[in-house]
C-alpha cells in the first residue's frame, strides 16, 4: 500500500486478472460467477491465473450463491476449497457465514479461520446481511479476520457511507474497513472522503462482446435473469486506471 490506499478488484477470469493488475490494481479478488455476487472459483482458473499475476490473489470461499447459513455438507465444501486454494497458490482466502438470527457465526468462522491460517482472511459482505454492525464488527476483530468487505449494510457504498464511517471510526486500526459495492468513477472520491477507508473494492467492468459469429438467439443456459449469451464482462484497464488515478489524488 505503498500510496497510502490500495484497490482490490473483483474478477472472474484470466483476462480480467491481468487487465486489473495492468490497470494498477494492488490485489484481486478471485471469483466465479460474479452474476451470483461471487462464488468458489475453479482450481484452474486460481492456477492460471497466479501464472499470469504478480499480485497477490485472494480467493473466495463461498460454496453457493444466495444467503450466508450453510449446511454441515456445505461446510465440508467449504473447508475442502480452503485446503485446495491453499496448496495451489492462493495468497489469501475470503469467506463469511451467518447464524440464522443474523449474527457472524463466531463457532463456523473459527473452525475456517484455522483452516485458513497462516493466510490473511478477509470477511465478505455476509456482513451487510448482520443484524448489528457494531457488534458483529467487534465479533469479526475478536476472531482474527484482516479485513471486512462492506457496502455498509446498504443496497451500495454510497448509501452506505454513514455506516462507514462509524465503522472505520470503531475499528481505530484493529480491522481494515473495505468499501465495496457500487464504486464507480463518479462516486470514489466521495466514498473516499467520507469513509476514511485506505483499501476499496470494486469490478471495473465493462461489456465485451461476443466473438461468435453463429448465435441462437433461442437459447439461454442460465436462468431468466442470467446475463446475456453473447456478451462477456471483463475488468476494463482503462476504468482500473481512472480508479486508481482518483484514489492517488484523493488520499
Amino acid at each position: 500500500m505503498s500510496d497510502g490506499f490500495l484497490m482490490e478488484v473483483c474478477v472472474d477470469s484470466v483476462e480480467s486478472a491481468i487487465n486489473a493488475e495492468r490497470g494498477g490494481a494492488g490485489r484481486i479478488e478471485l471469483c466465479s460467477s460474479l452474476l451470483e455476487g461471487g462464488i468458489t472459483p475453479s482450481i484452474g482458473l486460481l492456477k492460471v491465473v497466479k501464472q499470469y499475476v504478480r499480485i497477490p490473489v485472494f480467493t473466495m470461499i463461498r460454496p453457493r450463491g444466495g444467503d450466508f447459513l450453510y449446511s454441515d455438507r456445505e461446510v465440508e465444501v467449504m473447508k475442502t476449497d480452503i485446503n485446495l486454494a491453499k496448496n495451489h497458490g492462493a495468497d489469501g482466502l475470503v469467506l463469511g457465514a451467518l447464524t440464522e438470527d443474523g449474527r457472524v457465526d463466531t463457532e463456523l468462522c473459527m473452525e475456517l479461520l484455522a483452516a485458513c491460517r497462516p493466510l490473511p482472511v478477509t470477511f465478505h459482505r455476509a456482513f451487510d446481511m448482520v443484524r448489528d454492525p457494531a457488534t458483529s464488527l467487534e465479533t469479526l476483530i475478536t476472531l482474527g479476520f484482516e479485513r471486512v468487505l462492506t457496502s455498509g449494510c446498504d443496497s451500495s457504498v454510497l448509501e452506505g457511507l454513514p455506516v462507514i464511517k462509524r465503522l472505520v471510526e470503531q475499528a481505530k486500526g484493529r480491522i481494515i474497513i473495505m468499501p465495496g459495492g457500487g464504486i464507480s468513477e463518479r462516486n470514489l472520491q466521495r466514498i473516499l472522503e467520507g469513509s476514511g477507508a485506505q483499501e476499496f473494492h470494486c469490478s471495473a467492468r465493462s461489456s465485451k462482446d461476443s466473438a461468435m459469429k453463429f448465435r441462437n438467439s433461442c437459447v439461454n443456459m442460465g436462468a431468466s435473469l442470467s446475463a446475456p449469451e453473447y456478451a462477456l464482462k471483463v475488468t476494463d484497464v482503462t476504468k482500473v486506471r481512472t480508479l486508481n488515478a482518483i484514489a492517488k489524488n484523493t488520499l
